[in-house]
């Protein structure tokens, strides 16, 4: 049976992602060239374009991705860290460790602010604070934080583990700059638990 238009748009779709992601990750958004992408995956520079519009597009995407794993892996690796409030710690403290990660370092942390703009605006960093809107809701609700804005608490939780991220991915030394990131942002989290 002949596959659909769209079911073969959506395959080139992922293919051009593995590839970009492949590229961004290896060269560098700036030294990935779209023909070696395309080429390697047996797709035209139209492909290209009429799935993401451009490479700025193709970026975004992959972003998108990687940002997204980045969230679910931090949320599995802070599953087992007990109460919820260490929960929430511990998720910021996985997020920031992965900016050791050389992919997640280049594509999310380096390359896509230079080319995409400020990450609090991306539709992936969007639904992490989300997420933690949810999280600080349920934290008030059983009196472990102090009265706070969710929403102003939950931006402030997500934009400390970012700009740590970010420094640690831009550091000269990002192994010695990543415990003192995390610190830092545990210790700024904790000034909004509830005096017991």
């Amino acid at each position: 049976m002949a596959r659909s238009r769209q079911e073969t748009m959506e395959e080139n779709r992922v293919k051009l992602v593995a590839a970009g992601r492949k590229a961004f990750a290896e060269k560098g958004y700036a030294a990935a060239s779209m023909d070696e992408l395309t080429a390697d995956v047996g797709l035209t520079r139209g492909a290209l374009y009429h799935n993401f519009g451009d490479k700025r597009g193709l970026l975004a995407a992959v972003v998108t991705e990687v940002d997204g794993e980045m969230a679910e892996r931090a949320k599995a690796l802070a599953s087992n860290a007990g109460d919820p409030w260490q929960c929430m710690l511990a998720e910021g403290a996985a997020y920031i460790e992965m900016a050791l990660d050389p992919e997640v370092q280049r594509i999310v942390l380096l390359d896509g602010p230079s080319v995409l703009g400020d990450p609090s605006k991306w539709p992936s960093q969007n639904s992490c604070l989300v997420a933690t809107k949810r999280s600080v809701e349920q934290l008030l609700a059983k009196g472990i934080l102090k009265p706070v804005d969710p929403e102003a608490a939950a931006r402030l939780l997500s934009g400390a583990a970012l700009n740590a991220a970010l420094w640690v991915a831009a550091s000269d030394d990002p192994k010695a700059v990543l415990p003192k990131a995390i610190d830092a942002f545990q210790t700024l989290a904790s000034g909004l638990l509830a005096d017991r």
